[in-house]
């Protein structure tokens, strides 16, 4: 009996989350709610999973969790010693890039892709777009840096670091990152992964 149930629209930050089930080869219903869905993120049974109204989220037999990276971090250290740093520092840098791709890239990212390419032409604000990349190099720096002298994040294993940083970055693939080849190769490299070409499959 399958006890995993994620809640959320492929197309939505809910993505990672579909990620690292198909990187753990977990069974999973998946329930389409948000934008797109078939049910709504206000209706008494979803508030009672995720209070905030918000995607995605996870029933894990009778452990609700809300919160993309909590919950790709949750699932990765339960059910796997190599996707999961097993070390107490190999767990904090984990923790470390996670928290990176949410407080340097996640918003940034989003601002300039609605403003370069997801936004009607006329709705786009071109200097926000421009600011939003700007924005970006510091941490794309950071990134190139770092698998320019290893494979991945925490060495020469892919984990749910990689995941978490690359999912936060699926729109990145839309640009031109020539001064970075590092992070253009690693990017590719995560993207290339059987698990991450079944998830992109679920939100085209």
């Amino acid at each position: 009996m399958t006890s995993l149930s994620i809640y959320g629209v492929a197309a939505s930050r809910t993505f990672r989350v579909l990620w690292v089930a198909h990187e753990l080869d977990l069974k999973f219903k998946h329930i389409l709610i948000g934008f797109g869905g078939t049910e709504t993120l206000d209706s008494p049974e979803y508030l009672a999973i995720n209070p905030n109204g918000k995607i995605p989220a996870i029933r894990d037999g009778d452990f609700t969790l809300w919160e993309s990276l909590a919950i790709t971090l949750y699932l990765a250290k339960k059910h796997s010693k190599r996707f999961y740093p097993q070390s107490l520092k190999g767990e904090a840098l984990c923790w470390q890039w996670s928290m990176f791709a949410l407080s340097e890239l996640d918003k940034p990212i989003i601002a300039w892709a609605l403003n370069d390419h997801v936004l009607p032409p006329a709705k786009r604000n071109t200097k926000l777009a421009k600011a939003a990349l700007e924005e970006m190099q510091r941490p794309f720096k950071v990134l190139d840096q770092t698998v320019a002298r290893t494979p991945y994040l925490l060495g020469r294993q892919f984990t749910v670091a990689d995941l978490n940083v690359a999912s936060v970055l699926f729109r990145a693939r839309k640009m031109m990152l020539h001064d970075y080849p590092a992070l253009a190769d690693w990017l590719n490299r995560c993207y290339a992964r059987p698990s991450a070409i079944a998830a992109v499959k679920m939100r085209e």
